[in-house]
């Protein structure tokens, strides 16, 4: 009997402090961290903040810091940015009303949680694109932005939309999703590309820490069901590819009620790979505010006719911002074309890999898959740390590659147009089109990954024969960057142009910027300190 009663008393202290405990680790925080599973589903892990927060609670008010995970969100660096040469570019703003340009970001009231982490990200000052489109979104204006490439866009409009939910805070979402068990996110950003999707919602992390705002990413090729799970802990942010979008929308995991801010980025690479018709159907289709009842951005490096009438359909007097001419290069990227045969190809490129240093992020791009893997086996025996990327390897394989990459393990990377796009790397040094591809615009969009948000960069492209057909936009683009033209290109862009029968053969044995004869070495008085402008 004396034991029974010594358990019983020993079992109700135990149960006293396990009350205690609880109650103590309840009220130290509405918010808890924990390590949960990857937005992708891709067998990652990531650091996710998990709501506990209730609808009372002011949004606009930082939450408690967490060491650890602001060393994950903060720790990269942002180096070699070229503001001087930077704030040179032209930037056109039209549209009825149109807010002024901010110099800095305090002269716009994004709210303490943004500032802080304006300031965790290093930011010194806005980009142009920043300058113009941070105040326009904060006046609630809908914005079609034509910008280059790798200009600052994602910050632009992830700043604006953060803050003003900040502001706002949750409004019916939150209830809606508690009463059906189905996610209302506030904001929807698309993007073309896993890749692209996957940087968009590391930078919403970046700039939702300290918040009650849970971003999440959903995609296709990765594990829907932990797409799923990760969705039923709280999204007010989602990033997605259209198509993986519609999915979660048929099996009524998400809906789009409640969004009061849609972003399309890069909409012009959406049209391109055909997702128009799941663009309309989430935007027009679903339960989503029609236009004037939410607001709504496009980014777009080029201003085609399609995307004018995506315009129109989805924009609500909007103000269209142009930051340098649409569809051109940066001149932060020094840009160099070179004869090379197709079969002098693979040694030339050894040269350029000599030249600039193994250790240096290189970025080759190839026409095909196949074309992809030969030459990451052919760089691999010639002993460089390579890897690849293309639409046939698997998310975690695309993954590894990127990380791989980054990190500077293989300092090179051999890609197809897949990841000619949206591809976030801060400190390519050099992008080589080993293959140039058959349009301009697929051009641009591939130097743009190196140059990027005011760094300075290096792009070499391989030209010959099978190029004519962008001989005179080639030469168009120089010319409008401000870069070297080689006499030859000038001679072949004439003759196109007067439909001369010639079409540039014969060139084998010309002399032109330090090179001569054989392409596969440097000949004439080339020397690299002069070629490369260092």
């Amino acid at each position: 009997m004396l034991s029974i009663l010594l358990f019983k008393l020993k079992k109700g202290i135990l149960i006293k402090m396990v009350a205690q405990k609880l109650l103590a680790y309840l009220s130290f925080s509405s918010l808890r961290y924990e390590r949960g599973g990857f937005g992708g589903g891709a067998g990652m892990v990531n650091t996710r903040w998990v709501e506990e927060s209730r609808d009372e609670e002011d949004w606009s008010k930082p939450t408690p810091p967490n060491e650890r995970l602001e060393h994950e969100l903060f720790s990269g660096s942002n180096t070699g940015i070229n503001f001087e040469k930077y704030d040179d570019i032209p930037v056109e703003a039209t549209g009825n009303n149109c807010p002024g340009p901010i110099e800095n970001f305090h002269d716009v009231d994004m709210g303490e949680i943004i500032m802080g982490n304006i300031t965790l990200s290093r930011y010194t000052r806005p980009t142009p694109v920043q300058k113009h489109a941070i105040p326009i979104i904060k006046a609630k204006r809908d914005l079609m932005a034509c910008a280059q490439t790798g200009s600052g866009k994602t910050a632009a409009f992830l700043l604006p939309v953060l803050s003003q939910i900040y502001t706002d805070g949750p409004g019916e979402a939150l209830q809606a999703s508690k009463a059906s068990g189905q996610q209302y996110p506030i904001s929807l950003v698309l993007a073309p590309t896993r890749e692209l999707a996957l940087q968009i919602y590391d930078e919403a992390r970046k700039f939702a820490y300290r918040s009650r705002v849970r971003p999440c990413v959903v995609y296709g090729g990765a594990d829907i069901g932990q797409q799923i799970r990760d969705l039923e802990r709280g999204c007010h942010l989602l990033v997605a590819t259209p198509g993986r979008l519609v999915d979660m929308m048929e099996r009524g995991k998400i809906g789009l009620d409640y969004c009061n801010y849609l972003v399309l980025d890069e909409a012009d690479r959406m049209l391109d790979m055909g997702f128009e018709p799941q663009i309309r159907r989430i935007v027009e289709q679903d339960t989503m505010p029609p236009k004037g009842a939410r607001q709504t951005m496009m980014f777009s490096a080029t201003f085609p006719k399609e995307i004018q009438i995506l315009a129109r359909d989805f924009l609500e007097e909007y103000i269209f911002l142009a930051v340098g001419r649409v569809g051109s290069t940066s001149e932060n990227i020094t840009q160099k074309v070179v004869w090379v045969e197709e079969s002098d190809k693979r040694s030339f490129l050894l040269d350029l890999l000599n030249a600039t240093g193994k250790d240096s992020l290189t970025l080759v791009f190839v026409e095909t898959k196949k074309g992809a893997d030969a030459l990451e086996d052919f760089l691999y025996r010639e002993g460089y740390a390579c890897t690849s990327i293309h639409g046939d390897r698997s998310q975690r394989d695309r993954e590894e590659a990127l990380h791989q990459f980054r990190s500077g393990r293989c300092p090179i990377m051999v890609a197809t147009a897949v990841a000619a796009r949206g591809l976030d790397i801060s400190n390519v040094k050099h992008v080589i089109n080993f293959d140039l591809p058959s349009d301009i615009e697929e051009y641009v969009h591939r130097i743009g990954r190196t140059g990027r948000v005011g760094n300075l960069g290096l792009a070499t492209s391989f030209y010959n024969d099978k190029n004519s057909n962008i001989t005179k936009d080639l030469l168009d683009i120089l010319v409008e960057a401000k870069q070297e033209v080689p006499s030859w290109l000038e001679s072949l862009a004439f003759e196109h142009q007067h439909k001369n029968s010639n079409r540039g053969r014969g060139f084998g044995n010309f002399v032109s910027d330090g090179y001569s004869g054989s392409y596969g070495n440097y000949g004439g008085n080339y020397t690299q300190v002069d070629w490369w402008g260092n």
